[in-house]
């Protein structure tokens, strides 16, 4: 365009220099209105434009967030005896109830039969009381309760009777179970070493569903609310997203001004407890005059929005409101009180609005 207009100048001052060489007047060679015809074809801008009219608007708040199993299991032997065997590994998928591992059980079934054995003989030693008290074995279930607690005592039926139970507990307990479906993790300890009672042998995560940590600022707490919508993405990788929904907000504000929320995300497999990850929250508003953010411009330090009327851009002053990726919502001039903004039915100007001005000869591009 600069370049039309600097070669018009020259051929007008050519022009101009030869009538004054002739003196012919210069009416004669350049007709005007088809010299201001040939300009404003040249002026007219290519843009194209919306039909502004109100739809749903999906606001969206962006956060970092972590991601934790919603459930976790960090099991550990109750003996400290040697690994007899050792089924899984880590990142091994188990179900409910499947073996992971198993001590060497020798002590502890020797130790539940000698158990076994001194519970029945203090059984003896019960009916041998009661018998005393008058008591025959047939009627056993007749004895007061007060007499029954005395003779259990005297017989050491109770002591036998916990010490069995004990036994039975450490012997079953040598066998490490999944107590739920999940994923196998932290195991470290290899089979014939002796068992560290003090650590978790290993851990099971539940990731089926999976829990997203992330802030958000106090000022954010009205766009958010339990059941939004909620998009997931993990900075190993950006292509892949995961959806879930907003389950706890946690009624506290810490001293940076921020609060903790918690959502519930469907774990298809590449989520891993402590991976860090993009947190988009989605909410639906409906009834909103939304355009895009390519439509606003700045104008003396004020928003712009330019409209097509009548082969013209007509500069409107606007405020935007909500907005995420792409979208903003824009002030309704049909409010009551509403000075700046567009209405209903207006042909926003979406692209090509960088270098308009107010009244600027435009035309749609192709």
């Amino acid at each position: 365009m600069k370049i039309s207009r600097w070669c018009f100048g020259m051929v007008c001052t050519i022009g101009m220099a030869l009538n004054a060489c002739t003196g012919q007047s210069d009416g004669k060679d350049l007709d005007k209105e088809g010299i201001s015809v040939v300009l404003l074809d040249n002026d007219q801008e290519d843009v194209s434009t919306m039909l502004l009219k109100k739809q749903k608007f999906y606001h969206e708040l962006i956060s970092n967030g972590k991601v934790a199993a919603r459930k976790i299991a960090e099991l550990r032997f109750e003996t400290n005896e040697i690994v007899a065997k050792v089924y899984v590994k880590n990142g091994d998928r188990v179900q409910k109830g499947q073996k992971l591992a198993e001590l060497d059980k020798f002590k502890l079934q020797n130790s539940l039969k000698q158990a076994e054995i001194a519970l029945e003989r203090a059984k003896l030693d019960l009916q041998d009381v009661l018998i005393g008290q008058g008591y025959t074995i047939d009627r056993l279930n007749e004895v007061p309760e007060s007499i029954m607690k005395l003779a259990k005592v005297k017989s050491g039926y109770d002591q036998s009777l916990a010490q069995y139970e004990l036994a039975k507990r450490a012997e079953s307990q040598a066998t490490l179970k999944a107590p739920f479906d999940g994923i196998v993790a932290n195991l470290f300890t290899k089979p014939y070493n002796f068992a560290n009672t003090a650590e978790p042998f290993c851990s099971i995560l539940a990731t089926n569903e999976i829990e997203t940590d992330f802030m958000v600022l106090e000022s954010e707490l009205s766009l958010i609310k339990e059941g939004d919508r909620v998009i997931v993405t993990p900075y190993a990788d950006s292509s892949v997203r995961y959806e879930g929904r907003v389950v706890e907000i946690n009624p506290l504000v810490d001293s940076n001004g921020m609060v903790k929320v918690k959502a519930l995300v469907k774990n298809k497999g590449g989520l891993f407890s402590g991976m860090n990850v993009r947190v988009s929250v989605r909410r639906t508003l409906s009834e909103q005059l939304v355009i895009p953010k390519t439509a606003v411009v700045l104008r003396s330090g004020r928003q712009v929005v330019f409209t097509l009327k009548n082969g013209m851009a007509v500069w409107n002053y606007v405020q935007t409101g909500l907005e995420n990726a792409d979208s903003c919502v824009v002030s309704n001039r049909a409010d009551e009180g509403v000075t700046d903004g567009l209405v209903e039915g207006d042909s926003v100007i979406v692209s090509g609005n960088v270098n308009l001005a107010n009244n600027t000869p435009v035309k749609l591009a192709q």
